[in-house]
């Protein structure tokens, strides 16, 4: 199926903007420019250049030209799930390269997390995961047991690990998702290709199934010059802060 306008559009200007073929603080060609140069109308031209504002790669409108704010796309909050699929959003190829998976007992805070004893078993994995082929998060996943052990003889290095769960029928109903900044320590600094003491963005995930029972708890470090994510707040709507 060919892929719509907009987002071939949308795809060639994070291009630009991620390789500095257009820089912070410059201004896009114009929409009538645009239209000319990929031969569209002006309903797509605004459709990928909406989707750029919603990453935070462009600001400007209503009848400003548009100006380059960042280089690195945000990922919005509500699609914070899925590497792959964040990475397919914003136009970058997604990679993986598993480092070790093991079945073993996890540490007692990850134990007490999981809801399981300190003597039981659970799975472990430690992976890698690329944007166009650069480190850009590592993962620490740990699974209960009966989740994990589908992992074991999946080949990780060939996509989402939630996809191939899904596939297999595992209820993946929600996750809840605490975010702080921490320094990169010896394995993070080796496998991301960054000093340590790098500051890096820290995801902590624990995935539960539509009966609050937990499945999945992740350790996940982003690259701060990498990755980003976005939280829109409306007014009227009412979010928790913990």
């Amino acid at each position: 199926m060919a892929t719509p306008l907009h987002q071939s559009i949308a795809a060639e200007l994070r291009r630009r903007i991620r390789r500095g073929e257009i820089e912070v603080g410059q201004s896009l060609p114009s929409e009538a420019q645009l239209c000319e140069e990929f031969t569209a109308s002006r309903g797509p031209v605004r459709q990928a250049l909406a989707a750029l504002r919603d990453e935070g790669l462009i600001g400007g409108g209503q009848g400003r030209r548009a100006t380059v704010l960042d280089a690195v796309p945000a990922q919005p909050f509500e699609s914070f799930l899925s590497f792959t699929r964040r990475a397919e959003m914003t136009g970058y190829v997604p990679g993986q390269r598993l480092q070790e998976i093991a079945l073993r007992r996890p540490e007692p805070e990850i134990a007490a997390a999981l809801e399981i004893d300190a003597d039981d078993l659970a799975v472990q994995l430690l992976r890698l995961r690329l944007l166009d082929g650069r480190p850009a998060m590592l993962e620490r996943m740990t699974y209960v047991e009966p989740i994990g052990r589908r992992l074991i003889e999946a080949d990780l290095d060939a996509g989402s690990i939630y996809a191939l769960l899904t596939e297999q029928g595992v209820d993946l109903h929600s996750a809840r998702h605490t975010f702080d900044a921490v320094p990169a320590d010896a394995t993070d600094a080796q496998l991301l290709d960054v000093p340590e003491g790098f500051p890096l963005l820290r995801e902590r995930r624990l995935t539960t199934d539509s009966h609050g029972a937990p499945i999945e708890w992740s350790d996940d470090r982003y690259r701060s010059d990498i990755a980003t994510v976005t939280v829109r707040n409306t007014r009227g709507s009412r979010t928790a802060m913990l």
